[in-house]
């Protein structure tokens, strides 16, 4: 790994503050996620058997694509000193093998009291598309 993580401070931090990255979605990362997770179900490994469902390919893992705001937050905003505190989740539309995905983070509120920064997350597909949204949580730590 040759990325360093922001390395933001609670006072530098405001809101409407934006990042984001993007990521290709394919055959590694599907098979690495498969087996750190256990989830071997067909509709994410098996093209034939994908094929005979409505989505007529391979789906991405949900959880897989989730799993890039915890890039988002511990790498980019606010990088080093997050403590991911919660993330709610909607899953919008499927991503599929192949995909070219923007994972995007806006800051919508940061208390001063409980040093929590809430961001907007979002992940679209390379149409504009969005495939899951939601909302973190995160502590800034002074550590």
């Amino acid at each position: 790994m040759n990325e360093s993580p922001s390395e933001y401070k609670f006072d530098e931090i405001s809101i409407g503050d934006k990042k984001k990255f993007t990521e290709k979605i394919d055959e590694s990362k599907l098979q690495e996620f498969a087996k750190l997770s256990g989830d071997f179900n067909p509709l994410h490994m098996n093209e034939e058997y994908a094929r005979a469902t409505k989505f007529k390919k391979r789906v991405c893992h949900g959880m897989l694509l989730a799993s890039f705001f915890s890039k988002l937050v511990g790498m980019h905003l606010p990088g080093k000193n997050a403590l991911y505190f919660s993330q709610a989740l909607n899953f919008q539309s499927p991503c599929y093998l192949g995909d070219q995905i923007t994972v995007e983070g806006e800051v919508l509120d940061k208390s001063d009291s409980t040093r929590i920064i809430t961001i907007k997350t979002s992940i679209y597909n390379q149409d504009g598309s969005c495939l899951v949204d939601g909302t973190a949580k995160v502590i800034m730590r002074e550590d």
